[in-house]
């Protein structure tokens, strides 16, 4: 269910109970940053990934990279902006309050004041509880 780098499947399958134990057991955890690539339409792994922390009533981030990609029309791609809506729409079951979410670009700087203000406020919340 989690992506990691290439590897074995053994070694994937460690990885998946341990992050999964990690985000169950954790107390402390104020947020997970669950990365999803808006170029391209919604993975499977990825909305599996975001419904099983929302099942598990762990706080998420949505991180939405790769936002200055524009795929061609006639090609069947879609703008990122429709893209993100159209996950947003397929996980909203899964949480009862929509998870907070920015858009990102790596190549422009779109969501790099967001994405620390945001930190600043998690941090904010996680000393004060």
């Amino acid at each position: 269910m989690f992506r990691f780098a290439a590897a074995p499947h053994e070694i994937r399958t460690d990885w998946a109970k341990f992050t999964k134990d990690y985000f169950l057991n954790r107390p402390n955890l104020v947020s997970v940053f669950l990365l999803v690539d808006a170029s391209i339409p919604p993975k499977k792994i990825d909305l599996e990934y975001a419904s099983w922390l929302g099942e598990n009533q762990i706080p998420m981030t949505l991180i939405f990279t790769k936002c200055d990609k524009r795929k061609k029309r006639k090609n069947g791609g879609k703008r990122p902006e429709e893209n993100v809506e159209e996950f947003q729409n397929l996980i909203r079951e899964f949480f009862q309050t929509a998870p907070p979410w920015i858009m990102t670009s790596s190549v422009t700087n779109q969501g790099r004041d967001e994405i620390l203000l945001h930190m600043a406020q998690l941090r904010n919340y996680w000393l004060k509880h």
